[in-house]
């Protein structure tokens, strides 16, 4: 994920077409009195309503953040042909990603010329709109349906909100949001404005992961009272092990004010951007936001996991207030729920594992390169790879004997297309804004926890750690005026 396009100014108010309920075609004609002949003539947003597109219709998409996370998304999104990309906003021209996983070139440029090559192939001379603020881009691309953002962390509250209030579809990144209050909201107005949402997790829509709920619930391993998950990523700045970074210019082709968004105004540095941003607290939320939603969803939809009752963490080498550790040990403990017993998760990162079952052949593994959870039941175990992969019974032999149940779960064709098809008046995709809410949570209290630095106890219904007060602050952060979420 990558820079999302802001400027530091006031949010517009929404439209009053996206305040209003959507139009019936019958109160249409009704109140304007056009015959039925002039329908053609009107455009779809307003027929409908600024939600409505039409099933054979193409959603129109504008990508917010073109970094190599955004430009991954776009690539994705090529495959469906009823998703049409028309704007692009980022206040990064270029970024060179070579040095990172991505292996590309990204930015607001060099993504535009990207998705107009693609659809030139079929559209000759087809041209995408390109902004560095992504509320000056929804004020005049009227025609876009949906957006997907693909932001730093700190800013996908912000855009997402802003979206959906204009009556945008959204599609975000994981972790959904920076802070648990952003949670909160994102799933709120979500439910108000009926859009439709999905987090970018995009293991929850595999088949795997519904295998693994069934074979949980068809009683596989029996009751499950402790879940391991962790991945092997650890902090990316292996130089910078404390405090703020040094001052640097700003490069050309950056817009570093809008980059920063609802953060406080600070000097540039390349320890920030790209991808780096992750270690920041400002920024990003570690490595648990990062793969969290990823390794954790299993047990999150297979148990329930959605609120637990306390939390725990331990920091390699201290906790900075300015950067993430490079490692970090959470301990969450979860109450009964319904016929399900109390579990105890614990989550591993930067290289520490939860200790291997003597019960496991020398061919089992846990998980896969470096990512993965294990479920310990009062029956037997099992294991998933990273980004909901394949369960498998432990030890491997147990598996092999094994007979899955029958599906159960509705399978769905895809992260993004299980989105377009809620965005075109289907049921609502798998890992909707309420789901993405509830996951990213329970993954941001870890870090509230270690910040905290003592063991917090959850009052989820009020938003408290009863016993800390000073985790407040923490979790719901403060804001440069005119970045506050809208309302």
């Amino acid at each position: 994920m990558t820079s999302s396009s802001i400027h530091h100014r006031p949010s517009p108010k929404p439209s009053s077409a996206s305040r209003s309920p959507a139009l019936s075609r019958r109160s249409f004609l009704a109140r304007t009195g056009l015959a039925v002949g002039a329908i053609s003539l009107v455009p779809r947003h307003v027929l409908g309503g600024p939600k409505f597109v039409a099933p054979s219709e193409k959603v129109n998409i504008a990508i917010i953040g073109c970094g190599g996370q955004g430009q991954t998304n776009v690539r994705e999104l090529f495959n469906h042909n009823d998703a049409q990309i028309i704007a692009v906003a980022d206040p990064i021209e270029t970024q060179d990603l070579h040095a990172f996983y991505f292996k590309s070139t990204a930015g607001r440029l060099p993504v535009k010329e990207e998705i107009e090559k693609h659809y030139s192939e079929k559209t000759p001379n087809y041209k995408v709109a390109d902004y560095q603020d992504f509320r000056e881009m929804l004020e005049k691309e009227k025609a876009i349906d949906a957006i997907l953002c693909a932001t730093p962390d700190h800013q996908h509250a912000y855009v997402c909100v802003t979206a959906m209030r204009h009556g945008k579809h959204a599609y975000c990144e994981k972790p959904l949001t920076h802070n648990v209050w952003e949670a909160r909201q994102m799933s709120k107005v979500a439910r108000e404005t009926g859009v439709a949402t999905q987090m970018g997790n995009q293991g929850h829509s595999g088949d795997f992961i519904r295998q693994t709920c069934e074979m949980i619930w068809d009683g596989a391993i029996g009751d499950v009272r402790e879940v391991h998950a962790w991945t092997s990523a650890g902090r990316w700045n292996k130089k910078q092990l404390s405090g703020q970074p040094s001052p640097e210019p700003t490069p050309k082709g950056v817009n570093w004010d809008l980059w920063l968004g609802p953060r406080e105004s600070r000097p540039y540095s390349a320890l920030y951007n790209p991808v780096t941003w992750r270690d920041f607290w400002d920024f990003g939320t570690a490595p648990i936001g990062d793969f969290f939603c990823h390794n954790f969803d299993p047990a999150c939809w297979a148990l329930d996991l959605k609120e637990p009752i306390s939390i725990e963490a331990s920091a390699a080498g201290g906790v900075d207030a300015y950067i993430a550790p490079v490692g970090g040990l959470y301990t969450y403990h979860f109450g009964p729920r319904g016929k399900m017993p109390a579990v105890k998760f614990m989550w591993y990162e930067g290289g520490l594992m939860p200790e291997r079952p003597e019960v496991l052949e020398p061919d089992d593994q846990l998980g896969a390169n470096g990512n993965g959870i294990l479920f310990v039941g009062d029956k037997g175990m099992l294991t998933c790879p990273g980004w909901a992969g394949r369960p498998l019974l432990l030890p491997g032999s147990k598996d092999e004997a094994y007979k899955r149940p029958p599906a159960t779960l509705p399978r769905v064709k895809g992260h993004h297309r299980d989105w377009l098809d809620a965005c075109k008046g289907g049921k609502p995709a798998s890992s909707n804004f309420q789901y993405g809410a509830a996951l990213t949570e329970v993954g941001l209290l870890g870090l509230v926890a270690m910040r905290v630095k003592k063991k917090i106890y959850w009052d989820a219904k009020a938003m408290k750690a009863t016993n800390a007060p000073e985790a407040d602050k923490l979790l719901k952060e403060s804001y440069r005026s005119g970045w506050e979420i809208p309302a």
